[in-house]
């Protein structure tokens, strides 16, 4: 039983990593015009559940995971060159569980943990001109349509739960950079949002029992269509693309590139001026014979000061 128990997740690890690095990172109004010394804190919980697919030929069925995650997560708005800009940080912990069924046998496997801590640093290079108080409110009334076109820099560190001995890990034990660019152009309530972005990795010199890990460059976009009611009071439909980060263990291809769709609904509601919810679905689907299906609900709750 234990051989069969490791022998499914070491095929299961590779489902793990495309979840977390799938390449579709959608965030609709990540671009948001804010005012200059702005502080926002929030919290969120999400569930998520999935089918990993693999090569029959590994001989492995029912694949799933089930993952909750709680998160907290930190912006700061501030000037840099004359121009608006803005740094996220957030930190998650997770609960969650894969199983399967090797040659009809049932294994499983469960972690509890700290993920990787993410950074975010972006600036809008067009538009939204960094504005403090008053004028930026006046300002916001006036733009009825406004172009703004920002570039970003996300890193995600090497700091969650990982333990070199276990295939599964929630931490990935390695860096990932995230360069951006976004383009946003609203006119009257409607708005239309594009990111592109590149995964870019580091190596994983102590992957499981002292092998190398290396991973391909992820290709990305996403796109955003929102609505805005009323100010804080909001819809968005997004969709999105990623494509590549096939991985090499000691430099043999494992010829699991990823070709993942991506697709979500957000709706943000105001509680009060400072006060804001916000409810998210995210879809994936894959179009590769090694990658998964999931589906993740969350909601969360930020606070203005």
């Amino acid at each position: 039983m234990k051989s069969t128990a490791l022998g499914i997740a070491c095929v299961l690890l590779f489902g793990f990593l495309q979840a977390s690095i799938q390449g579709q990172e959608i965030e609709p109004r990540r671009w948001s015009h804010l005012p200059i010394g702005s502080h926002f804190l929030g919290g969120a919980y999400a569930y998520t559940t999935g089918e990993i697919f693999l090569d029959p030929v590994l001989r492995i069925e029912n694949a799933e995971f089930e993952v909750h995650s709680t998160a907290l997560k930190f912006i700061q708005s501030f000037e840099v060159f004359g121009k608006s800009a803005r740094i996220d940080v957030w930190q998650s912990y997770q609960s969650g569980e894969w199983s399967g069924s090797l040659n009809g046998v049932p294994a499983g496997i469960s972690r509890d943990g700290w993920n990787d801590t993410n950074l975010r640093f972006a600036v809008n290079l067009f538009g939204a001109p960094p504005l403090r108080g008053k004028e930026f409110q006046e300002y916001r009334a006036k733009a009825k349509n406004e172009t703004v076109i920002g570039a970003g820099l996300g890193i995600q560190l090497p700091t969650g739960e990982y333990f070199e001995e276990k295939l599964i890990n929630l931490g990935n034990n390695r860096f990932n950079f995230r360069p951006q660019i976004g383009i946003v152009h609203g006119r009257g309530k409607w708005s239309t949002e594009l990111t592109t972005a590149v995964y870019l990795f580091t190596d994983n010199n102590e992957f499981f029992n002292g092998n190398h890990l290396e991973q391909d460059p992820i290709y990305a976009a996403d796109a955003s269509l929102i609505y805005t009611f009323r100010p804080g009071l909001w819809i968005s439909a997004s969709a999105g693309y990623g494509y590549g980060g096939e991985t090499d263990i000691n430099g043999v291809p494992t010829d699991n590139v990823t070709s993942n769709l991506g697709y979500g609904l957000s709706v943000g509601v105001p509680l009060s001026r400072a006060l804001g919810l916000k409810f998210n679905y995210i879809g994936t689907h894959t179009y590769a014979n090694n990658g998964l299906n999931s589906d993740t609900i969350s909601v969360g709750l930020s606070f203005m000061w």
